[in-house]
């Protein structure tokens, strides 16, 4: 109709176009600069915070793998931590074979001798059951391990005893296999040591031939004090 105040519906949307607001290109790139900032803020807040969740675990792998808790140690830590070899021919008693990572993950208390286990065998046996008991509430970091080198047969008195809880882990290795992962001192035989392992299976520590079980705790509370921030007890299911 002539003279009609109604718009057409085109002319509305020209309309409603002319209404849009116009960003500059340079606003857009400032947003986009701010909400950049914003991340890379969150990202580096978020490293800061983990790192200091991390830092007492990573003072302690510094401590004992770096400058190592040595002091007065009456054993001898081994320098060069010998790991535990994944091909190690380690079988239970009923001559089944074990695999070594099974052993991984828990601090080994380890006794060496032959299976007829008679004299200083026995005293370290008894040794190494009192040490675990004395170190409290770390104990439960501990397993007792015997590694039998020989086949000759156990005691069955003594094999009662040892698998009373908490229960000693005995698994038979030949001797020849065993050296290429623990060594004696100088002089010294296999037998003559109590040897104790990581829970990464890293052979750290060895005592002197007739140790006093005494001096041996004040080595094992000193390792194992500088291993807590990242060591648990037992080993997941």
């Amino acid at each position: 109709m002539s003279g009609s105040k109604f718009s057409s519906p085109g002319d509305a949307d020209a309309h409603a176009l002319d209404l849009t607001v116009h960003v500059p290109p340079e606003d857009e790139a400032l947003r986009a600069l701010s909400r950049s900032d914003q991340t890379r803020r969150g990202r580096i807040m978020m490293v800061v915070v983990v790192l200091l969740c991390a830092l007492p675990v990573l003072a302690s792998y510094f401590t004992f793998y770096v400058i190592k808790p040595q002091g007065q140690a009456y054993g001898e830590l081994i320098a060069a931590q010998p790991e535990l070899p994944p091909t190690l021919p380690l079988r239970d008693l009923d001559g089944k074979a074990v695999a070594p990572a099974s052993l991984h993950q828990q601090w080994l208390l380890v006794v060496v001798d032959g299976g007829s286990c008679v004299g200083e065998c026995e005293n370290h046996l008894y040794m190494q059951r009192q040490l675990r008991e004395m170190l409290g509430r770390a104990r439960d970091r501990v397993d007792k391990v015997w590694l039998v080198t020989d086949d000759a047969p156990i005691q069955p008195a003594l094999l009662k005893a040892l698998q009373a809880t908490p229960s000693t882990t005995v698994l038979r290795v030949p001797a020849d296999a065993l050296r290429q992962w623990l060594q004696p001192a100088t002089g010294q035989a296999l037998a003559s040591h109590l040897y104790l392992v990581d829970p990464m299976g890293r052979w750290m520590w060895r005592s002197p031939a007739h140790p006093d079980p005494m001096k041996i705790k004040k080595d094992l509370d000193r390792l194992l004090k500088a291993s807590v921030h990242w060591d648990q007890a037992g080993r997941p299911q």
